[in-house]
């Protein structure tokens, strides 16, 4: 229950607290964008790939990386990206949760902090476990802007499923 009021109250911070926020206060940089999108993937290419000295295409890996920039950037993105919304930047007081460490938030994408939440490693959650907290992450959502169809959704969260994995 516990997890389902935190996921719950994600999109009150991402969509209620961006408005009328300053976004060129946000440090270090004030949106989501390719250029930051590409510095990940690059730092997953010369800190995993290379380094396991593992055989790729490395003019493939850039064209495919351009790619997944524009299309992980390609939405509107009028929301607080928080960025680093996971378990240990959860606090809790008489039993709700509250949040904390927003250093490196920006402008950007809501699926981005439901992926890094529900997707960090330590977690473990079970299968079952993230499909009924996306399903109550969806839900609430809807109290705050329009949502793209379930179908939509799904696509687009597994997205940043996949970059949040080679970010890590």
């Amino acid at each position: 229950e516990l997890l389902r009021r935190t996921i719950r109250e994600l999109p009150n911070i991402q969509l209620r607290g961006a408005r009328g926020l300053d976004f060129s206060n946000c440090y270090p940089q004030p949106e989501f964008d390719q250029e930051g999108v590409l510095f990940d993937l690059n730092y997953f290419k010369y800190c995993f790939l290379k380094a396991t000295e593992l055989d790729f295409h490395e003019l493939k890996l850039e064209a495919n990386f351009r790619m997944f920039a524009k299309d992980l950037t390609s939405e509107n993105m009028d929301s607080f990206l928080y960025r680093d919304f996971q378990a240990r930047n959860v606090m809790l007081k008489d039993g709700q949760p509250y949040f904390i460490d927003f250093q490196g938030g920006r402008k950007g994408p809501f699926y981005y902090d439901l992926a890094s939440f529900l997707w960090q490693a330590s977690a473990r959650y079970s299968f079952k476990l993230r499909r009924e907290l996306v399903f109550d992450y969806y839900q609430s959502l809807k109290n705050y802007t329009e949502v793209p169809s379930k179908r939509h959704f799904v696509n687009r969260l597994s997205l940043f499923v996949l970059f949040r994995t080679l970010q890590v």
